[in-house]
């Protein structure tokens, strides 16, 4: 039953965003320059929290734009009803909706949909993660000199010590890809399915992440903060690898030197 409404909501929501894609809609900016929220988000969140609440009306439901539906159901629905709404905005079609489930604490399923390139990611905790119904995997690179990499930059920027730019620039200097397509789940998703090897960002927040995490993990991939402690969504540093250039990419992160 939860695999079905958790389909039902991210197709629902995705309608939305069909819906509204290139059209004429309401723009507003919430904190930071450029981060902004469409008439589209409200739609789909408010169609996807209508089909958890009609099956699942006691569960806790935490979304980007409406924040938490409190409950003291031991279930939490972590909704981003698009991710890459700036992509969305300017008629990019590399957004998502994103779901993710959590039972007692632990991530248990997770869906990413981009309805533009009609790619349905899943997961359930223990029994994989598939593209479409067909299983995938992490790539098997072994060194980040051979990685193809991928990131994101806050709205709001914190000019600290090893901060996105300067690791950005210490992994563009060594000629390494690294791309930057503005929805962190796409970005885990791509990992998972082996397009990249490793995806870090400094700044996410809980909806970025619930599903793809999720999902890099069961594609056979490692997912961490920036200490290397086990990933929770509710801390803001996430890094994403296949495993094998995993610690080597955590060091850089950090701020040690990239060697050849």
């Amino acid at each position: 039953m939860l695999k079905t409404t958790l389909i039902n909501a991210v197709q629902a929501g995705a309608a939305q965003l069909q819906h509204y894609f290139n059209g004429n809609f309401k723009i507003s900016n919430k904190e930071g320059i450029n981060n902004l929220v469409t008439e589209a988000d409200h739609a789909s969140e408010r169609e996807i929290i209508n089909i958890i609440k009609q099956d699942f009306p006691q569960h806790f439901i935490l979304s980007e734009e409406t924040g938490e539906l409190r409950s003291d159901s031991n279930v939490k629905w972590i909704i981003d009803p698009i991710d890459g709404t700036v992509n969305f905005a300017n008629g990019i079609p590399i957004c998502c909706v994103s779901i993710g489930i959590e039972k007692d604490g632990d991530m248990i399923m997770g869906a990413v949909f981009n309805p533009f390139m009609q790619e349905f990611y899943f997961a359930e905790k223990g029994k994989g993660a598939s593209l479409n119904e067909k299983s995938i995997r992490v790539s098997d690179k072994q060194q980040v000199l051979k990685s193809c990499l991928v990131t994101g930059f806050p709205y709001t920027y914190s000019d600290t010590p090893n901060g996105p730019i300067q690791v950005f620039e210490k992994l563009i200097k060594k000629g390494i890809p690294v791309r930057r397509l503005g929805s962190a789940a796409i970005d885990l998703c791509w990992v998972a399915a082996g397009r990249f090897d490793g995806f870090y960002e400094h700044n996410l927040q809980a909806w970025d992440s619930a599903a793809g995490f999720l999902i890099v993990e069961e594609a056979g991939g490692k997912v961490t903060d920036y200490k290397g402690n086990y990933y929770s969504p509710y801390q803001p540093h996430l890094l994403a690898t296949n495993g094998k250039i995993h610690d080597e990419l955590l060091a850089v992160v950090n701020g040690a030197p990239l060697t050849q």
